[in-house]
């Protein structure tokens, strides 16, 4: 059984909440940032997101995330996708996405080589989906 502490530990640099665009939230996500927030969501999709048709997202503010503030401001209501970061499954397909998202992330442990990174990512990533199917009974 490997840890996730092998491959990855988070630095709170913000190097991933940089950028115009933010990842896309789900209905859980919106409801999760809501309860968080203790706000209305009709204030919350005002103030925070952008929305584009049917894609809603983060709003940016100075090239970052609008709840970066050295660091995540609501790290615990924050989207699935920002806590699954970056250990995602197409780092599992691609030794090219895996060189480029380690050089954009300090937290990603630089002496690893793609092969063990792979085999312990894809490890962690069957464990969590098995805790999670026993949370949901």
């Amino acid at each position: 059984m490997f840890e996730e502490q092998e491959i990855f530990q988070c630095r709170q640099c913000g190097h991933c909440c940089q950028g115009e665009t933010t990842v896309s939230l789900t209905a859980d996500d919106l409801e999760r940032l809501v309860a968080y927030l203790h706000l209305p969501v009709e204030v919350v999709k005002e103030r925070y997101l952008r929305i584009t048709g049917e894609v809603v997202q983060m709003k940016t503010v100075g090239g970052h995330c609008i709840f970066y503030n050295e660091g995540c401001t609501v790290h615990s209501g924050k989207p699935w996708r920002c806590t699954q970061w970056p250990l995602h499954p197409s780092m599992l397909s691609d030794q090219n996405n895996f060189e480029a998202i380690r050089q954009s992330c300090p937290g990603i442990k630089g002496e690893m080589g793609y092969e063990a990174f792979r085999v312990r990512l894809a490890a962690i990533l069957e464990q969590k989906q098995h805790q999670e199917k026993q949370a949901k009974g």
